[in-house]
């Protein structure tokens, strides 16, 4: 099992020294998230909490993906890169393909594109896109994407996208994994069919059993059964090696390590990040 380190909410000028130090301690990559604002008022939409408002505040740092990425990829030779996720439907597809073609190319092949619908409809009215169709619209990109990614003229006539013969360059060095993420029944079934691997939203050692069976499952009554899913689940809880090894052999393939947010409670330094980061790698990576 490889472990990923969550930056989600650190401190953006902290990144690039956090990239080199979980290089050296082992860890397999760098997970961050995204979101584009935070508006001053919301609707309680977020799924993942009782209340339907996030963990995040407006004081909560979510720094371009793009840019953070190219950065921490610069810096480092093996540490892979993936966004936790990056509201894909608020977006449009020629401008995502080119971003992550250029990023595929300067990482040398070390990113994975994270996505999901996103929850918070204030971004989608900001930016003028149909939030209730999200789910549509994000289906119908993963198409154009890997369409685009040829590198050869492409044309694509949609419920969203429409336009004749086009070519996005540059094109990829290298193939450019999809990681579907989030726990909805949709969101398996779409990583099933579609997905290079899935990211959880968060789970528990009695629950995430569970969502790697289903998955298993959608998978194989998709016809690709055999086919590899890369699978990187965050962990709540007070979690053992015996867990992780258990959830291994179920198909987990990936543990995240929890954002440093949760741990400290809100802002921390470098140091802080680190120390925990160690203890982490002694008591976790060593044993992998």
């Amino acid at each position: 099992m490889k472990f990923w380190q969550s930056i989600t909410w650190a401190e953006t000028d902290q990144l690039v020294d956090l990239a080199r130090f979980a290089e050296e301690l082992g860890f397999e990559g760098i997970i961050g998230a995204d979101h584009a604002l935070y508006p001053k008022q919301m609707e309680p939409r977020y799924p993942y909490s009782e209340s339907g408002y996030p963990p995040q505040t407006a004081e909560s740092e979510y720094p371009d993906m793009w840019t953070s990425c190219a950065a921490m990829a610069a810096v480092t030779t093996r540490l892979r890169f993936v966004c936790g996720v990056y509201v894909l439907p608020l977006r449009h597809p020629v401008e995502v393909a080119k971003q992550a073609a250029t990023l595929a190319i300067l990482s040398r092949g070390r990113f994975a594109l994270g996505i999901g619908t996103g929850w918070m409809k204030e971004e989608f009215d900001l930016y003028g896109v149909d939030f209730s169709t999200r789910g549509r619209r994000m289906d119908e990109m993963i198409e154009v994407l890997r369409g685009l990614w040829t590198g050869d003229y492409y044309e694509h006539h949609g419920e969203f996208f429409d336009w004749d013969p086009i070519v996005v360059s540059p094109k990829p060095s290298h193939p450019i994994p999809i990681y579907v993420g989030g726990a909805a029944p949709v969101v398996l079934r779409r990583t099933a069919r579609v997905g290079d691997g899935w990211i959880g939203a968060g789970n528990t050692v009695e629950d995430a059993p569970q969502l790697l069976a289903e998955l298993a499952r959608l998978r194989a009554e998709a016809g690709r059964g055999g086919e590899p899913l890369n699978t990187l689940v965050g962990l709540y809880g007070d979690v053992g090696i015996d867990d992780y090894r258990r959830l291994e052999e179920r198909g987990m393939t990936a543990g995240i390590h929890l954002p440093f947010w949760f741990a400290f409670d809100g802002p921390s330094s470098l140091d802080q990040k680190k120390a925990l980061m160690e203890r982490f790698a002694e008591d976790v990576l060593r044993h992998f």
